[in-house]
C-alpha cells in the first residue's frame, strides 16, 4: 500500500482521499494551519506532525500552491516530493509564472513588473490602457487585483496598490504584475497529467464561467482539433522545462484561433472537477496515478458533462438528484458568503441533452445562490438549436 501525503487538508485532498481508497492508497493530509497530520475526510483523526508525515509518506504532493517555503523544502530534502517545489512555487507567484512562461515560449499577456511609483508609471508607458494589476502572491477567485481603464484614475490606483504592499505581511516580498487586458473571446482550460518517467495525457479543453470573479460553470464537450492540439503542445513544453509530476492545469484566454496563457496550476484544479463523471479516470485519481507511478488512465471525454460550483450555501433541494446524470459533491465546510461549498456534475448523453439538463437545474436552484446558470443554460440550448 502507497502511503500519499497532501500539503493541505481542504476538499482536494478529500477528493483525492476518494479516488485513492479504490486504488488501496492511503491517503493522509497536512493542516498547514496546525502542523497536524488528518485524514482528509475525517480531519478529527490527527496522525501527528509534519515530521511524521514525511517519514511515514512513501511520496508526498500538494493540493494548493501557497504552502511555505520552510514546508516545501523540508518535503523536498525527503526526495518524495511531486511535483518539485519549484514547480510549485511557480503556480504561486505570477511573477515565477511569467518567466516560465517566457522560457517556453508560450503565448501570454503584454506585462510589466511593478514594485514601486516608479514601475507603476513605466507600466502604464510601457502598456495601453486598460491594464490589470495582479497580486503576485497569493491571488485567487478574482481577489487582489485592480483595474485601470483611465488614466484619471491611475493615482487613485496606486494608493490602494501601495496601502495593499506596505501591509503585506508573506514572508516572500509581495510585489505587483501589471498584465495588458486581453479582449478575449472566452476563458478555456486545460488540465494534464505526467507520470514520473515522462508519460503525458490531457483531458479535453474546457470552457470556464465566472460570477464575480469566482469560477461558476465549466463545460466539457467536444473541442476544437486545432484548440485541443495548441494547449497539448504548450502542457507538455511547460511539464517537461518543469519536469513535472502530477497534474497541472492551465488556464487560456482565446482570442480567435489563439490561447494565450492566463496563468497555470500545480494542482488539481476546480475545472477539472467534471472528470468525476465525464471520463473514465478522474483527475484526483490520475494525480495519484502519476505521483506513485503508475499507468496513466484515460483523459478522453465519455460524455459532454458541466460542472456547477456551490458558492456560499450549504443546502440545495433535493430535486436535483432526480435530474439524470447529476451528481452532487459537498466538500463538509462551514457556510461563509463566496466560500466554495461543493459542486454538481452534470452529464448528458449528447450537448443539446445537457444543455437541457442544465436549464432544469437552474429552475430548480435559487436565483440568487446562480445567478448565472440559467442565462448560460438558455444560451448553451440555444447554440445546440
Amino acid at each position: 500500500m502507497n502511503k500519499v501525503l497532501i500539503l493541505g487538508a481542504g476538499q482536494l485532498a478529500r477528493m483525492m482521499e476518494l479516488a485513492g481508497t479504490p486504488l488501496n492508497l492511503d491517503v493522509k493530509a497536512l493542516d498547514v494551519l496546525s502542523n497536524k497530520v488528518v485524514q482528509p475526510l475525517a480531519p478529527e483523526y490527527i496522525c501527528g506532525d509534519l515530521e511524521t508525515g514525511i517519514k511515514n509518506a512513501d511520496v508526498i504532493t500538494a493540493e494548493f500552491e501557497h504552502v511555505a517555503h520552510n514546508i516545501l523544502a523540508k518535503c523536498e530534502r525527503s526526495g518524495k516530493l511531486y511535483p518539485t517545489s519549484n514547480a510549485i512555487k511557480i503556480g504561486g507567484d505570477r511573477r515565477l509564472e511569467k518567466a516560465l512562461l517566457e522560457s517556453c515560449n508560450a503565448a501570454n499577456a503584454k506585462h510589466y513588473f511593478v514594485n514601486d511609483k516608479v514601475d507603476f508609471d513605466k507600466a502604464i508607458e510601457h502598456l495601453s490602457l486598460p491594464i490589470i494589476f495582479k497580486t503576485a502572491l497569493e491571488g485567487y477567485d478574482g481577489k487582489g487585483q485592480w483595474r485601470l481603464k483611465s488614466a484619471a484614475d491611475a493615482e487613485a490606483v496606486w494608493q490602494d496598490m501601495a496601502d495593499f504592499l506596505t501591509a503585506s505581511k508573506t514572508t516572500v516580498k509581495q510585489g505587483i504584475v501589471a498584465e495588458q487586458m486581453v479582449p478575449f473571446d472566452r476563458e478555456v482550460s486545460l488540465v494534464g497529467v505526467r507520470r514520473v518517467n515522462g508519460d503525458v495525457a490531457v483531458y479535453p479543453l474546457t470552457e470556464n464561467h465566472h460570477t464575480d470573479g469566482i469560477l461558476s460553470v465549466s463545460l466539457a464537450a467536444p473541442v476544437n482539433a486545432q484548440l485541443q492540439k495548441q494547449a497539448g503542445t504548450v502542457f507538455k513544453a511547460l511539464s517537461d522545462k518543469l519536469n513535472y509530476v502530477g497534474v497541472m492545469a492551465i488556464e487560456f484566454f482565446q482570442v480567435g484561433n489563439q490561447l494565450l496563457v492566463n496563468e497555470i496550476a500545480p494542482r488539481v484544479h476546480n475545472s477539472g472537477h467534471w472528470t468525476q463523471q465525464g471520463a473514465d479516470t478522474c483527475q484526483f485519481e490520475n494525480h495519484l496515478r502519476a505521483i506513485c507511478d503508475l499507468p496513466l488512465g484515460s483523459t478522453a471525454l465519455i460524455r459532454p458533462t458541466a460542472m456547477v460550483n456551490i458558492i456560499g450555501e450549504d443546502t440545495v433541494p433535493d430535486a436535483v438528484l432526480a435530474i439524470p446524470s447529476a451528481t452532487i459533491h459537498w466538500y463538509n465546510k462551514v457556510k461563509r458568503a463566496g466560500r466554495k461549498m461543493g459542486h454538481i456534475n452534470v452529464s448528458g448523453n449528447n450537448e443539446l441533452q445537457l444543455a437541457e439538463r442544465l436549464q432544469r437545474l437552474a429552475d430548480i436552484l435559487c436565483k440568487q445562490a446562480f445567478p448565472d446558470l440559467s442565462g448560460f443554460a438558455k444560451s448553451y440550448i440555444e447554440k445546440q438549436s
